[in-house]
């Protein structure tokens, strides 16, 4: 009969890990299911463990949002690019609209959470000037047209192409998808061709 060489120690470390994976995951899956502001104790029911076990592992909520940031934000950052994109203008505003709809797809739920909670997060309000950053150079490697238009324009299509934009769009004036990504499109592409220096 074979006999398992892992310590007592190694197996605790074990149980610790998965613990902390499905706090990790329970938090991530009670936010992508609507509930935007789960507690500690909704979040030990759903990981099958003790609110005591969320606090070892986590030692506030904020740290719990930290940490599932981290995952979120991995799963996107592949689509965001690195590089200036060269190309006819209306072909990249497409392209960088795709982008935008399949991001706010992934983290529509947690953004809201985010929103709500941000005020009493200084974490959430750091990361949230973070990826305004990360969008706005997102942008302009899109679109360098941005670059030589009026500053007020360049804030227009900044604010068109957020997510704030595209969740009022969606949930507030309540569009289909694809009349939301007419409404951006139209308004960034009459914006940038109106105010550029060759129209």
């Amino acid at each position: 009969m074979a006999t398992s060489t892992e310590s007592p120690s190694d197996r605790r470390v074990q149980r610790s890990e998965r613990s902390r994976t499905a706090i990790v995951q329970a938090m991530l899956e009670l936010i992508g299911e609507g509930s935007l502001s789960p507690t500690a104790q909704q979040v030990a029911e759903r990981a099958e463990v003790g609110v005591r076990t969320v606090f070892r592992h986590f030692s506030d909520m904020e740290t719990l949002f930290a940490t599932m940031n981290e995952e979120i934000t991995a799963e996107v950052t592949s689509l965001f690019v690195d590089d200036v994109q060269t190309g006819p203008f209306e072909e990249r505003v497409d392209a960088l609209i795709d982008r935008r709809v399949a991001i706010f797809g992934k983290l529509a739920p947690y953004s809201r959470s985010s929103t709500l909670q941000r005020w009493r997060s200084h974490f959430l309000q750091e990361e949230h000037e973070r990826t305004t950053r990360v969008f706005r150079r997102d942008l302009r490697r899109w679109l360098p047209e941005i670059e030589s238009a009026p500053v007020d324009v360049a804030d227009a299509i900044e604010l068109m192409l957020s997510f704030e934009a595209w969740n009022r769009l969606r949930m507030e004036q309540r569009l289909g998808l694809r009349r939301t990504v007419d409404v951006i499109r139209i308004t960034v592409v009459e914006l940038l061709k109106k105010h550029s220096p060759s129209s």
